[in-house]
């Protein structure tokens, strides 16, 4: 049996607020051949998600945590160098949980293939991957928005809120985006459609929602979660649906952050908030693809990746980026070549 070089990256301790290099470590070793119905991965690009600062957290969530000792837990597009199933033949790309690391031996029931003709390979993990299917299914389930109604979306400018607002914009709403920074705020109304764009870096969030919302919002998607979804809770209209999607404003938060002060405009309002997490969706994942990849095609979806060129090493360096506002769109790093 032929033995593969394999470098990953294992979750050394729990991190407290940010993670820090020595969270992590990175253990050389190898990997065998696949057996029936496994798929050995080189990974090209790894997904950074701000949802992994959650998974490295002790106690009960929507998935089980990352065990300390274990390869950090991570989405990846990869390309087969062996196969063990006639689905996947070597040289096809792949998208699946690989983790943070340099080969990876997989089941093949749990791929799905990327087709480089279709779309940048990046995009996979991105806008036609499970950023792009969180915000088709957020929005269009959770919010239900109607024609003519408005929607606001916070982190406008990242991986999911840019394709939420172009969603919306594609069901006849008025998209408003809240992004930090001008640069950002451009991108989100002049490249990807959205009707407004509010840089909340620069100065009153609520001024500027009152001033873009002028009949109040209809839905809210939020990434964001704290003193954005407080300050957006006093312009909710009645029967408002906010998709309680991510809070990364308080993911490396130290202490248990405050609830909404706003909160009571939920009731008078007789407002909807519901969480959700897109592996609810996954009987319904081939009809939301086929959607994306349509519009794509047809030129009404945009998509933007922040690739960061690296190795297993920058990983920390790289996800911090997320927390710190760093990334322009979909965060990935590459750490082979296609």
């Amino acid at each position: 049996m032929t033995a593969h070089a394999n470098r990953q990256l294992k979750l050394a301790a729990r991190p407290f607020g940010l993670p820090k290099d020595s969270d992590f470590e990175i253990v050389a070793g190898e990997v065998g051949e696949p057996g029936e119905g496994e798929v050995l991965v080189r990974v090209i690009y790894l997904s950074l998600d701000p949802a992994m600062r959650g998974w490295m957290n002790e106690g009960k969530s929507y998935v089980r945590p990352v065990r300390i000792g274990e390869v950090m837990r991570a989405l990846g597009l990869g390309q087969v160098v062996a196969s063990g199933d006639a689905r996947f033949a070597v040289g096809d790309y792949v998208v699946g949980l690989t983790g943070v690391q340099e080969m990876a031996l997989l089941q093949a029931k749990d791929l799905t293939p990327a087709i480089p003709k279709a779309a940048p390979l990046p995009s996979f993990l991105g806008g036609l991957g499970m950023p792009g299917l969180t915000a088709y299914f957020g929005l269009l389930d959770i919010c239900a928005p109607k024609p003519g109604e408005t929607v606001v979306i916070s982190g406008a400018a990242g991986a999911v809120g840019g394709v939420v607002g172009q969603i919306a914009k594609l069901k006849g709403c008025r998209a408003v985006g809240i992004a930090g920074g001008a640069e950002k705020c451009a991108y989100v109304r002049d490249e990807l459609g959205f009707d407004a764009c509010i840089d909340y870096k620069a100065g009153d969030l609520n001024a500027g929602l009152k001033e873009h919302c002028p009949d109040g919002i209809d839905c809210y998607f939020d990434n964001v979660g704290g003193e954005t979804l407080d300050t957006v809770l006093r312009r909710i209209n009645v029967f408002a649906r906010i998709a309680f999607c991510g809070a990364i404003s308080i993911y490396n938060a130290t202490e248990p952050p405050a609830g909404p002060k706003n909160y009571l405009s939920l009731l008078a309002n007789r407002a909807k908030v519901q969480g959700f997490i897109v592996f609810d969706f996954q009987d319904r994942y081939p009809q939301a693809i086929q959607d994306l990849a349509g519009w794509y095609a047809e030129g009404k979806l945009k998509f933007r990746e922040h690739v960061v060129e690296g190795r297993l090493d920058d990983f920390r360096d790289t996800l911090v980026m997320l927390f710190e506002g760093r990334n322009f769109g979909k965060l990935v790093l590459q750490i082979g070549q296609p």
